[in-house]
């Protein structure tokens, strides 16, 4: 713990991006944070959901990442588990097995694609010949210039190919075609992804050892095979971080929403909100960090933000975020090995069908048996991606529900009949979008980074497709660059951007 000055910074969020600032800036800095969280929850989208002893987790989130200092930094909270010490032992560590497929056809096909005999009889030869014509020929002749994230997975994977895998899921997430998104969005998340990467890992994994370490430094992220998880879910991390920055001496106050910033002089000088109890606070500090939206923030400032600017934030578009928890005796869907098609060994599924509006389904008994009060029933997660305005976001629980349930029997994968309870949580700004007034994004961090003592950090912070893993390393470098003096932001902005971050969907 480093000597505590008579420094302060204001914190606004009590996400990943949040708490790894207080944290750094209370060990390493000696500056005591102060971290304004709106609701009473700690982690933002990393954040476990409780319900009669199940837990959720929003998204499904796996700790990797191929930064030592981060791998390091989640041991150094939550040790691995040892041969059976999670059964004693809670604040620890599972290793797990990294297993997500696609439902397409309402059959399964691993992710990424492999050319195996399972996946050439389920496509079927005349599908299988046209995505290999396709692949061939934007080998030969890509498009130039790419201006749009359709040409991007084009280039990438061939016509044939984006059309089967790619783009109802992709359209699912974003709303909006995908020649209409930036292809910014897939050199961020895909760009080490390959068709002839895929197939390489393919052949190294059937001659190596199932027993890969969890470093797995060499493996394109969405290939990894192995990671870490926290015994009771992502939250268990950030519960625990927050309790450490209290402990230290730091301050986590929740209930409150930052609602005006005052700045003079081209400082950020103080935060002000209005607490549970509807009263004004006023918190004044040496730096300030923001994970809040980028759009909130702007609107917080105020008129300390030229109108042109404001403008563009305004028209920034976000993603909205829909889990619903199914409580099922069993599942419909079965798979070899398998007899009662009791639980297939997938951590998550893409679901690529078009005439089903359910994305994506976790199930949670994979990622931690922990998570599941009764380890006899099957707890999962369908995924919704949406939008505040639209009828989604809008139904009622009990709707969202019996959509859910309903969808799912539809294509196969439960039998209604089957539900035994059930949860619905909801989490806005979950996606920060690539369209809309994004291609104007620089404009604002211009303006922002100008602010010599305001860090914009995390995913909706910098307005930014992050990982949990990037978020903090974007909190990370701001606070090296406290320490060192360094005013210049370009190295927070430039957190992954470098091709050893990236990764394929979420």
């Amino acid at each position: 713990m480093a000597i505590m000055s008579d420094r302060t910074a204001i914190i606004i969020g009590a996400g990943p991006a949040g708490l790894t600032a207080a944290y750094e800036l209370l060990t390493r800095a000696g500056i005591r944070p102060i971290v304004l969280e709106r609701s009473t929850y700690m982690g933002g989208i990393s954040r476990t959901i409780q319900y009669k002893g199940n837990r959720m987790d929003l998204g499904g989130h796996r700790f990797f990442s191929k930064s030592d200092r981060v791998m390091n930094w989640w041991l150094a909270q939550m040790p691995l588990a040892k041969d059976d010490e999670a059964e004693t032992t809670d604040l620890r560590m599972l290793t797990r097995s990294r297993k997500s497929r696609i439902y397409f056809l309402r059959q399964f096909f691993d992710y990424p694609v492999r050319l195996t005999m399972d996946t050439l009889r389920k496509l079927g030869p005349r599908r299988t010949l046209r995505i290999a014509f396709s692949y061939g020929y934007r080998t030969l002749f890509p498009i130039k210039p790419v201006t749009n994230l359709e040409e991007f997975f084009i280039n990438r994977f061939g016509r044939e190919l984006y059309l089967t895998f790619f783009k109802s899921y992709t359209e699912k997430v974003w709303g909006v075609p995908c020649e209409r998104i930036s292809a910014e969005w897939g050199v961020q998340r895909i760009k080490g992804l390959s068709i002839r990467k895929a197939i390489s890992h393919f052949l190294k994994q059937a001659v190596s050892s199932s027993q890969a370490e969890v470093a797995q430094k060499a493996t394109e992220t969405s290939l990894i095979e192995r990671f870490l998880y926290p015994k009771f879910g992502p939250g268990q991390m950030w519960e625990e971080v927050a309790r450490k920055v209290v402990a230290g001496g730091g301050e986590i106050i929740t209930g409150i929403e930052a609602s005006k910033i005052e700045t003079r002089g081209g400082r950020v000088v103080a935060v002000t909100g209005r607490d549970q109890n509807n009263q004004g606070r006023r918190f004044t500090g040496d730096y300030f960090f923001s994970t809040t939206s980028v759009q909130e923030l702007v609107r917080a400032m105020g008129g300390a933000i030229p109108a042109p600017v404001r403008e563009i934030s305004e028209g920034l578009q976000y993603r909205d975020f829909i889990t619903v928890g199914l409580l099922l005796k069993k599942l419909k869907v079965r798979e070899p090995g398998n007899r009662f098609g009791k639980l297939i060994t997938d951590n998550w599924i893409y679901i690529q069908e078009p005439d089903v509006r359910v994305g994506r389904l976790q199930l949670f008994n994979n990622w931690s048996p922990y998570l599941v009060a009764d380890a006899s029933k099957i707890w999962i997660g369908a995924e919704y991606f949406c939008s505040e305005r639209d009828d989604l976001w809008n139904k009622p629980d009990e709707e969202m529900a019996r959509l859910a349930a309903e969808e799912l029997d539809k294509i196969g994968i439960i039998d209604e009949d089957d539900l035994l309870d059930w949860t619905v949580a909801r989490m806005p700004k979950t996606y920060p979008a690539y369209f809309g007034a994004y291609e104007r994004f620089q404009e604002i961090r211009e303006c922002m980074d100008r602010f010599e003592n305001l860090f914009l950090i995390g995913r909706n912070g910098m307005h930014k497709y992050n990982n949990q893993d990037h978020s903090m390393l974007t909190a990370m470098t701001a606070v090296d660059n406290i320490i060192a003096g360094v005013t210049d932001k370009s190295n927070i902005w430039a957190v992954n951007t470098e091709e050893q971050y990236h990764e394929a969907k979420s």
